[in-house]
């Protein structure tokens, strides 16, 4: 049997006993709110650095821009110096002086002579394709396409330095017209598809596009070693009629 002061006794130990896990409760949520607050001062570097990303970036692009005018402008030099005595007399302190760059500056975009060349061909090709693609594509008729083509290549073997690259240095523009044969191909075959499908539908007949391309290409080389003396201006006639004989023979014996 219980006497008052036995459940006096027992209530304080049930208390006793519920107080720790209140206190432990407490001291857990002391422990977490602190741990809240860090999460919250950590998002605010991260939002720091993406502000501070932003500026990095933008230099990177400023960066990128400088570099490509500084290689343009050895690019540039490279020509002139090219031109003037010819590839193999080239030197990277000539260039340097040209261009206005130091050395260091140099060798942090080429590490020779001969990766400055390989560069200066591929500039050279790009340039050519470039402006080949830009003097055509402005013209949807496949007619205006054509003689549009055949204006840019006597503008440029009226202007162009491919003529003077061949006598100061003749075996860097052999080099050069090899290694662009192939590539210039497939430009102008893909400038002149619509041209080569109005005349398979004129025609009813499919024409060689890779020969008739290479006609053409063959043809501004050859006026490089040898410019011809007849007006380069009735030449798309001259190609047209051409073209129009040689389907016509071939439709001919096919039918026999």
């Amino acid at each position: 049997m219980n006497t008052p002061v036995a459940k006096d006794k027992q209530t304080a130990g049930v208390k006793a006993r519920a107080e720790p896990r209140e206190a432990t409760s407490k001291t857990r949520a002391k422990a977490e709110a602190p741990g809240k607050r860090r999460t919250t001062a950590e998002a605010a570097p991260a939002v720091a650095t993406a502000t501070v990303a932003a500026p990095a970036a933008v230099k990177r692009k400023r960066r990128n821009k400088r570099s490509e005018e500084t290689i343009a402008n050895i690019l540039m030099a490279t020509e002139k110096i090219v031109l003037e005595s010819g590839a193999d007399r080239i030197s990277i302190l000539d260039v340097c002086k040209a261009a206005e760059v130091s050395r260091g500056t140099f060798y942090r975009y080429f590490s020779s002579q001969d990766e400055l060349l390989d560069a200066f061909s591929r500039h050279k090709r790009d340039r050519f394709h470039r402006s080949l693609i830009a003097a055509t594509l402005p013209f949807d008729d496949p007619d205006e396409r054509f003689e549009a083509l055949i204006s840019y290549l006597e503008h440029y073997l009226e202007h162009g330095n491919a003529r003077r690259l061949l006598q100061v240095a003749p075996e860097y523009a052999l080099g050069f017209f090899k290694r662009i044969f192939h590539d210039s191909l497939v430009r102008f075959e893909d400038v002149l598809k619509p041209v080569f499908d109005a005349w398979d539908d004129r025609l009813g007949a499919k024409l060689d596009r890779e020969l008739i391309c290479e006609m053409l290409i063959r043809y501004v080389m050859s006026e490089q070693l040898v410019p011809g003396s007849t007006d380069r201006r009735t030449l798309p006639r001259r190609v047209g009629r051409m073209i129009v004989a040689i389907t016509g023979a071939g439709v001919a014996r096919t039918r026999r």
